[in-house]
């Protein structure tokens, strides 16, 4: 019960920063009120930080950072190559698509009797 009242009170505040930086439009510069918004939403995280799915999130956050070092990242040759095939591919489909509607255009105005 703990955790969902946590959880409730760092949506609060989140939703709080958000109503303040549209209530203070008026009377207060732009940078004043990303403050108030960027300080609720940090306020909000550190509430979320001592919740049970905040610690899940961090454990998770790490093992996702520490296998995307794991991760072979293509060459600079094979992306260009990978590349050059799909611009090749949507060359073709282009085309190949452009003719269809081009064959469907005339049969639908042959059908029709308009057009040339």
């Amino acid at each position: 019960m703990a955790e969902r009242i946590k959880i409730g009170i760092a949506a609060l505040i989140a939703a709080a920063g958000l109503w303040g930086f549209y209530a203070l439009k008026e009377n207060y510069p732009l940078v004043a009120r990303l403050g108030v918004l960027l300080g609720a939403f940090a306020v909000a995280v550190a509430v979320l930080w001592f919740t049970q799915s905040g610690r899940e999130f961090i454990v998770f956050a790490r093992e996702s950072w520490e296998e995307a070092k794991r991760v072979v990242w293509p060459t600079r040759k094979e992306t260009l190559q990978t590349t050059g095939v799909v611009f090749v591919f949507v060359f073709v489909m282009a085309v190949f698509l452009w003719m269809v509607d081009s064959g469907l255009l005339w049969v639908t105005q042959k059908l029709l009797g308009t057009g040339g």
